[in-house]
């Protein structure tokens, strides 16, 4: 008799001392008539599905007191930091009415202030000169400082100045333009031709850079404002070499310079670079959101567009008025805003708060700087700014992460 074959019924494997494992078994083989074969018996070992064993959380700190006491030992921090920066731009100002190719002793210089005699040569040097270059430098560095904390957190770019989006390049060609063409030559004639310079190109740079279903980003914003700003250069410097009278003017101011100015010619700058920084100041809040991207902010209930043009119109104000009043000076705009970021961090409210105080402060440095480091004349604050910020400018690129915006 030829015996059958026979499969047992799977089984399951009772757990043993290591956790236990599932054994289902199997029977293959092939019966032939007149061989007694049973097959080969096979074991198939199954482990089961492994548990994870259960995580047990941290502690988290829910406590609003906690959270409340935190945030009021830091905003204390930034407070007092704040009032000495102030405390440091006073003495910067001390030193820039004291200090040049004949130095002034601070008690001379505070009788010119309060008491004003126009006999005294040491009066008429410090009220006629000094005092003007110093509140030009003063407003000046706040809306360079300013304006690069705004273009910065506006493009998302850590590495940008109130150049990238075209703004002094229309301002300086506008400019050129009205010396070579019209003949102007002061500073204060200059202004609506750097204001409408400034705007047309901050506007034209919007537009370009809003094609697209995705609208106006950062990375075409950028793009179109160095390419833009590249053209305006190109006829600017066109313009300038064209004619020798227009070179002989241009050539003192695209330098760059706070000197050479009276009050009554910075009574028109003043204004205008208050009304920047006021907005500025105003967006604040809203440039916090807009670094979450702009779905999130808008779910935040910012107001993503008008943002935009607010900033966009304090940056024409901030960035056009300081390169009609001073010429283009370069690298306040994107040293400041880092050296504040290092300490504020990347809340935008403090941020351009320390940049209006800190910027003014490093530009009548930079020019009490250039004023005795030579033997003989003085060296413009263009250039000074120039010599020192393009080490900082290295520094940044060559540092692994750029301060977080």
């Amino acid at each position: 008799m030829t015996p059958g074959l026979h499969a047992p019924s799977p089984s399951s494997a009772q757990p043993g001392a290591g956790g236990g494992a599932a054994v289902s078994t199997s029977l293959t083989g092939t019966a032939t008539a007149g061989a007694g074969s049973t097959g080969d018996a096979r074991v198939l070992v199954t482990p089961d599905p492994v548990t994870p064993d259960p995580v047990t959380p941290g502690p988290v700190t829910t406590d609003p007191a906690a959270r409340r006491s935190h945030v009021q030992r830091r905003t204390a921090v930034l407070g007092v930091g704040l009032l000495v920066t102030a405390v440091v731009l006073v003495l910067a100002v001390i030193t820039s009415l004291a200090v040049g190719a004949r130095a002034i002793d601070p008690t001379t210089v505070v009788r010119a202030l309060v008491s004003y005699d126009d006999t005294d040569a040491l009066h008429l040097m410090v009220r006629e000169l000094r005092v003007p270059r110093t509140v030009l430098a003063v407003v000046v560095g706040a809306a360079l400082a300013v304006c690069g904390a705004l273009i910065q957190a506006f493009t998302r770019n850590p590495l940008a100045d109130p150049g990238i989006l075209g703004v002094n390049a229309g301002a300086s060609l506008a400019v050129t333009f009205a010396v070579a063409v019209l003949g102007l030559t002061t500073p204060g004639a200059y202004v609506p031709f750097a204001l409408l310079g400034a705007l047309t190109l901050t506007v034209l740079v919007y537009v370009l850079g809003s094609f697209g279903l995705s609208g106006a980003t950062p990375m075409k914003l950028t793009l179109a404002g160095v390419a833009l700003g590249a053209t305006c250069t190109g006829f600017t410097t066109a313009l300038v070499l064209h004619d020798r009278s227009t070179l002989q003017v241009m050539r003192f101011w695209s330098v760059g310079s706070v000197g050479g100015h009276t009050l009554d010619q910075l009574a028109w700058a003043i204004p205008l670079i208050a009304a920047g920084l006021v907005l500025a100041l105003v967006s604040a809040r809203s440039l916090n959101a807009l670094a979450l991207g702009d779905d999130l902010a808008q779910s935040l209930g910012t107001r993503v567009a008008t943002t935009r043009v607010v900033v966009i119109v304090a940056v024409t104000l901030l960035a056009g008025t300081s390169v009609a009043a001073a010429g283009p000076i370069a690298f306040v705009g994107i040293m400041i805003p880092h050296t504040v970021r290092w300490f504020t961090g990347p809340d935008q409210r403090w941020v351009l708060l320390y940049s209006m105080l800190v910027g003014p402060t490093f530009l009548l440095l930079a020019d009490v700087l250039g004023r005795v480091v030579l033997p003989t004349g003085e060296l413009r604050v263009g250039i000074v700014t120039g010599l020192l910020g393009a080490p900082v400018l290295v520094a940044l690129v060559r540092r692994r992460q750029v301060s977080g915006l």
